[in-house]
């Protein structure tokens, strides 16, 4: 639990380091103000006035002596409303370390915090990460009720931020706000599961350390980011580390099964997961089923392995409890040089290290007998560590090292530590119950012992004796009379009544010693301790039943002594023994089993390990050192029988898919990215062998046509890349190159083969347009075939293209009657012959995902409906102008329709004109502001000739921020510096939900996340169709669908961060209109809300 604590505050720990070690040259030289005489008071006065101050530079100074106090321990509380003044300077440095401050005392002076609560609102805007996460970890430090639902907020934003620190950040603030509102609960763990899927290396460690503490059980979050974390592992910073493998450990024990089966063999070649054959699985089922461990099982074990040369002593025991835990037996072994290595570490390490190897030795002494020395003791060892050693030396001892290991212990009983020097004897016994070749010998050792002068190493040897005895008292009646004799000069209690009990229990071996020894203790019989005391009452008992002759009278009068003892469990032992013993007419039936009650025989006592049931508790943890169930520990779960579903933690990769980059007058192919063996040439090939005529070129022709799924959007993209033109051109180079390789040859297979390829898909002949109007672009269509064969033939783009057309209007009715030609050729059911009428640029879809949505999959054309809004024309605006950009001119505007590279994107379509008089080359774009400006470039146009146009997709991630977007855009001879700023509307997208759902997700969002005003409309805007137009016009949001005429309702999402965004209008008398925006962003509510206001205020 500790490490939390101590994990969350590091970053303030971090910064307060480094702001103390700047203030070394100015304390030290201030050093007589600080000194023994000088008074707080004066101190801090001086600081006041520094603070309140118009000079940075004195502020500065104030603030680093204010932290240099800190980092000292000293009480600077009282400076805090100085302090806090300064909370929104615009120097860096000043506003870190007021941070820095706030963090320390925010909690202490929660009014004054309170206060500042905007400035701090204002700096998680900040364009330094730094402000920024220093905000967020001082307003998490403020623990008030009140601004729960800011903090949400906050942490909500910050989890969102391009800067991974910041993001790290916010996982610390969620803990920090579950254990100041543990309501918020469902909230905080959607922000930890968008966390989870943090690329950064930084935020890992942290967003794990949340989920331990608010949902340790969600399982089902860990999934998907299991393998990630686990290659992640080797990159995160140390504490990081450590909680990352906890929760894996954790993890892994109930989604794996076990590798320690006694039943199975396990297989040796764990790598067989990775490379199954199906020969292999045939003998596994005839021999005796191995055990294959699970791929996902074995890369947490080799992902963890490398971590033992840490120099971190907690991740390598982390590790190391990870293998015991979840290695099979034959592999945690590697795991104990790492810990040996850790035994020359500080005392603290070496008990934690040294508490966990005596629980791991108990069950697996082999794992370190070869380091047997590394636990001998030094006389430098602190009691407790020597003990420990002790245990491990003792569960390392058999019948081969026994000889060495007493030879080590000889030398520890004669320790000046006495507790040492007892420990050594109750080993000493442990062995020789263990090992009964040394029974014998260990027994005479201890008796010897009881010779000793010291007090402590005689009792102990006497409680041990007693207990080895007790395993064959037939054989030791001497060692009984030399302990009787001794008896006189034992003073220590626990070692007088062992003897004593020795005594009774075989009182009939040493007839003539036991009455006299009893005779002794009657005599001092008030003045013993209670334990001792007990068991005299007990030895008089036994010998009243075995020899009454003698000691008839000494009992009765040490019964009648303990009747009236001060202790009242001697009184009630004393009268339950008379009862017992004397026989009288209100003695009962026990009377008769009083010889068999009190002389039974007992069964020896087992001596085991102090560390013998640790090993319920998990290794390395507090639980574990504490031998008890400490607060907030977890329980490691039992392997499960069969394992589960293990598909659940796969994760579907996106390709990247290629974009379509248009290129006016010269054709490049790009090179095809199919795999060296990939399925569908096999199927090809059977195909063609089925057909008998067909040769490796046909059959690789076909197969760039024939695929189906996520393959034939990749190969539809990568074609339209080779050949399409966006003015309708054709890609003349690569039809002359087809007409040129045997056209008429090509005719012939493609007949025979089309029964074989009837009702799959053509990438290109089912493109559709915007609307979904069926065919788009006949000349694509052509040239995909046309470069598909050529590509086929040559396998290179070796063939030079014909000079380019000057005019579209030349090209285009070569393109139709090429494609009439090849409907024949193609035999494809789902092909519709191209319009007479020339294509417009307009009609090319305006991003690729249009142009996939437009795949049919049946052998009737269908169309499919792009995701566009319902409103007119698409506004477009300046990008660059012709004059700035030396001929090049660019306008830009948003198609309104998911990225296709990006979720959190928003598409925008840049059309680039070249307005001069000659080619321009390689467009591109090239350095962004800022840096971690998240953009999908479009790929470089290698030619734009004069007058030609191109339109390409491009997306942006603007973080749900109407901040500009600054690029460049380049040519091959300049740079253009270029902005592309965002209406507040294009950052939303559609949500589709009925009306009751609105009203429940608007109850969710009232408060500080409600905006609204009233409105006065425009005539013109009075009718239903009116609003939604005005409406539409400024947001990207859908319609809600109302049962009441005078409630318009809009909804839509965030695209970056998918927040939601509802829109309500509800009509009033007078042309008025109460307009109403509820979302968790308040500054896009804000903006939002001004234009819609003035859309519907204007005709």
């Amino acid at each position: 639990m500790s490490t939390g604590a101590l994990y969350n505050d590091q970053g303030g720990a971090e910064a307060a380091v480094e702001a103390g070690q700047e203030t070394t040259p100015t304390t030290s030289s201030t050093g007589a103000a600080f000194g023994l005489f000088s008074t707080d008071f004066k101190k801090n006065e001086d600081l006041k006035e520094m603070l309140e101050s118009n000079k940075e530079s004195l502020k500065l100074e104030a603030m680093k002596r204010i932290v240099g106090l800190i980092s000292k321990g000293k009480n600077s509380s009282e400076l805090f409303p100085a302090v806090v003044k300064n909370v929104a300077s615009k120097n860096i440095e000043l506003k870190k370390l007021v941070y820095v401050y706030l963090v320390r005392y925010a909690e202490e002076q929660q009014d004054l915090a309170l206060l500042s609560i905007s400035t701090f609102q204002r700096a998680l805007k900040d364009p330094n990460q730094f402000i920024r996460a220093s905000a967020l970890r001082v307003l998490s430090s403020i623990r008030v009720p009140i601004i729960v639902p800011i903090m949400m907020l906050a942490i909500k934003e910050a989890a969102t931020d391009l800067s991974p620190y910041v993001r790290k950040t916010s996982a610390h603030a969620i803990q920090k706000l579950y254990s100041l509102d543990p309501e918020q609960k469902e909230q905080l763990i959607e922000v930890i599961e968008k966390l989870l899927k943090d690329k950064s290396t930084l935020v890992a460690g942290s967003v794990v350390m949340a989920f331990e503490e608010v949902c340790p059980d969600r399982i089902d979050l860990i999934h998907k980011n299991y393998r990630k974390l686990c290659n992640l592992l080797v990159d995160v910073e140390e504490w990081g580390q450590v909680v990352i493998i906890s929760m894996l450990t954790r993890y892994a024990r109930t989604q794996f099964t076990s590798p320690w089966k006694e039943d199975g063999v396990f297989d040796e070649n764990n790598e067989r997961a990775f490379y199954d054959s199906d020969s292999e699985e045939k003998k596994g089922q005839m021999a005796a089923k191995p055990y294959v461990m699970d791929p996902d099982h074995r890369l947490l074990l080799r992902n963890t392995k490398p971590l033992l040369q840490s120099r971190n002593t907690a991740v390598v025991m982390s590790v190391s409890q990870l293998y015991w835990h979840l290695a099979p037996k034959h592999e945690v072994s590697i795991v104990t040089k790492s810990l040996v290595r850790l035994l020359r570490s500080h005392r603290e390490v070496q008990y934690i290290v040294l508490q966990n190897i005596a629980t791991m030795s108990i069950q697996r002494k082999g794992m370190f007998e070869p380091y047997m020395k590394s636990f001998y003791v030094r006389s430098t060892d602190p009691t407790h560590i020597k003990t420990l050693k002790l245990e491990i030396l003792t569960n390392l001892a058999n019948e081969a090292n026994i000889s060495t290991i007493l030879r080590e212990f000889q030398t520890y009983v004669k320790s000046q530590d006495k507790a040492f020097a007892a420990a050594t004897i109750q080993a000493i016994g442990r062995c020789a119950t263990n090992i009964s070749e040394v029974t014998d010998t260990c027994l005479n050792g201890l008796v010897l012992l009881l010779s000793n002068r010291d007090e402590t190493v005689v009792a102990e040897s006497v409680v041990v004796i007693k207990k080895l005895l007790q395993t064959q008292p037939t054989q030791h009646s001497e060692i009984i009379k030399h302990m009787a004799k001794l008896f006189d000069n034992i003073t220590v209690p626990m070692a007088r009544a062992s003897i004593l009990w020795l005594m009774g229990e075989y009182c009939e071996r040493v007839p003539k010693i036991a009455p006299d020894v009893l005779r002794k203790m009657a005599k001092t019989f008030t003045a013993e301790e209670d334990i001792v005391k007990l068991q005299i009452v007990n030895l008089a008992a036994k010998l009243y039943l075995t020899n009454s002759k003698q000691t008839k009278l000494l009992t009765q009068y040490i019964l009648n002594l303990g009747k009236y003892d001060q202790n009242y469990d001697i009184r009630d032992r004393t009268r339950f023994i008379r009862q017992l013993i004397v026989p009288n007419e209100k003695s009962g039936a026990l009377n008769k089993y009083a010889r068999r009650i009190l002389l039974a025989p007992k069964p020896a006592p087992v001596l085991e390990s102090a560390f013998k049931d640790r090993d319920r508790f998990q290794l390395g943890t507090l639980s574990h050192s504490l031998n008890t169930k400490a607060a907030g520990y977890q329980e490691l779960s039992d392997w499960p029988a069969v394992a589960p579903d293990q598909s659940v933690r796969n994760v579907e990769v996106i390709e990247p898919v290629k974009e379509w980059a248009p290129t006016v007058g010269k054709s490049k192919q790009a090179k095809s990215d199919d795999k060296f063996y990939s399925d569908d040439e096999e199927k090809d090939e059977e195909g063609s062998e089925s057909s008998g005529s067909e040769d490796s070129s046909s059959s690789s022709s076909s197969s760039s046509s024939e695929e189906s799924g996520s393959e034939s959007e990749e190969e539809s993209s990568e074609e339209s890349e080779k050949t399409s033109s966006d003015s309708g051109k054709s890609s003349s180079g690569s039809e002359k190159s087809s007409t040129d390789s045997g056209l008429e040859k090509k005719k012939k297979k493609r007949t025979k083969k089309a029964p074989q390829r009837k009702g799959k898909p053509n990438a290109a002949d089912s493109d559709s347009d915007e609307n979904g109007n069926g065919p788009v672009a006949q000349a694509s269509s052509s040239s995909v075939e046309s470069s598909t064969e050529s590509d086929s033939e040559d396998d290179s783009d070796s063939d030079p293209p014909p000079p380019p057309k000057k005019t579209d209007a030349k090209a285009r009715p070569k393109v139709a009657e090429k494609s009439k030609k090849e409907v024949s050729l193609l035999d494809l059911d789902d092909y519709s012959p191209a319009p007479t009428n020339p294509p417009k640029s307009s009609i090319f879809s305006p991003s690729l995902l249009s142009d996939l949505e437009g795949l049919s999959l049946s052998n009737v054309s269908s169309t499919m409906p792009v995701n566009t809004s319902p409103f007119g024309p698409v506004k477009t605006y300046e990008l660059l102008h012709h004059m700035t950009g030396k001929g090049l001119s660019a306008k830009y505007h948003f198609p309104r329709q998911p990225c296709l590279y990006q979720p959190s994107m928003v598409a925008v379509q840049i059309i680039l004109t070249n307005n001069s008089d000659h080619t321009l080359e390689e467009i591109h774009i090239g350095d962004r502001s800022p840096a971690s400006l998240n953009i999908h470039c479009f790929n470089t146009i290698e030619r734009l000739d004069p007058g030609a146009s191109v339109t390409v997709p491009m997306g942006i991630d603007f973080s749900d921020s109407t901040q500009a977007a600054n690029f460049q855009l380049c040519t091959k001879e300049d740079r253009f510096n270029v902005s592309i700023q965002p209406a507040v509307g294009e950052l939303l997208k559609p949500s589709t939900m009925t009306e009751p759902d609105f009203c429940k997700e608007q109850g969710k969002l009232l408060g500080m996340n409600e905006t609204s005003a009233t409105v006065t409309m425009a005539t013109a805007n009075a009718s239903s169709q009116a609003i939604n137009k005005q409406i539409l016009s400024v947001a990207n949001v859908g319609v809600v669908s109302s049962s009441q005429s005078n409630f318009h309702r809009f909804a839509g999402q965030t695209v970056s961060s998918g927040a939601l965004v509802l829109v309500s209008l509800e009509l009033r008398e007078s042309s008025t209109a109460l307009l109403t925006i509820n979302t968790e962003k308040s500054v896009m509510a804000s903006m939002l809300l001004r234009d819609l206001k003035q859309a519907l205020a204007q005709a």
